[in-house]
């Protein structure tokens, strides 16, 4: 498989499991890099500009959540994917690192070709039920080609998936996406996330846009309001 294309950087503070994550994703023909703690992660991402970064939540000198809330907040570095790589399953660890800006949540230990699944989805861009124009409800204005989002002028820069939930939901006014759907979509069928995940990232949106552009219909889903 040749996956040259996509650099993966690992950030972990334990030596043995660096080498065995190393060993096992650069088998599968990706670029890996390493560092040891978030401070040199956070230095290689702005070197890099890596397609994924794979990182634990504890380490030392910087933590897991304040090195992506750094690497979330530089427009300097291309937005990867991030997803934790930790033994702490608690859900509020998992809400900690979704809120931060990561996308996804992989928990250790992890056998080599689960792993390797998951890669593989994470750097799959899902994009059915999408509209190729550009969305534009009104004062809101969503630029895929910069992955920004404008609302009454003012420029937003969103973690990757806070931005493909509400391209999702704005590329259709007034439809209902149900949490399978919005799942599916945006985190992709291979994906396992927790069930407060959707809620997690509808809440930013709405603590960043305001309360009136995105609707819960209880029971169902979430739908988007046309301005």
């Amino acid at each position: 498989m040749d996956n040259k294309g996509h650099t993966i950087l690992l950030v972990d503070d334990e030596p043995d499991i660096l080498e065995f994550l190393s060993y096992t994703i650069r088998k599968e023909g990706y670029r890996v890099f390493t560092a040891a703690n978030g401070e040199e992660g956070v230095k290689l991402a702005q070197q890099l500009s890596p397609s994924l970064i794979l990182m634990d939540v504890m380490m030392p000198q910087m933590d897991g959540i304040e090195a992506c809330q750094i690497i979330r907040k530089d427009l300097q570095i291309t937005q990867p994917i991030i997803a934790f790589l930790t033994a702490r399953a608690e859900d509020y660890a998992q809400i900690a690192g979704f809120e931060a800006g990561a996308d996804d949540y992989i928990a250790k230990p992890i056998r080599p070709r689960l792993l390797v699944s998951k890669i593989e989805s994470l750097l799959r861009r899902v994009r059915t039920e999408r509209i190729s124009e550009p969305t534009n409800p009104s004062d809101l204005v969503i630029d895929r080609e910069k992955f920004v989002v404008k609302i009454k002028g003012q420029e937003l820069t969103l973690p990757k998936k806070e931005f493909e939930l509400l391209e999702l939901l704005a590329s259709r006014p007034g439809k209902v996406f149900n949490r399978e759907q919005i799942l599916a979509i945006v985190w992709g069928n291979e994906t396992i996330v927790g069930e407060r995940t959707i809620d997690v990232h509808i809440r930013k949106l709405r603590e960043k846009l305001g309360e009136s552009y995105i609707r819960t219909i209880k029971g169902v889903g979430y739908t988007f309001n046309q301005k």
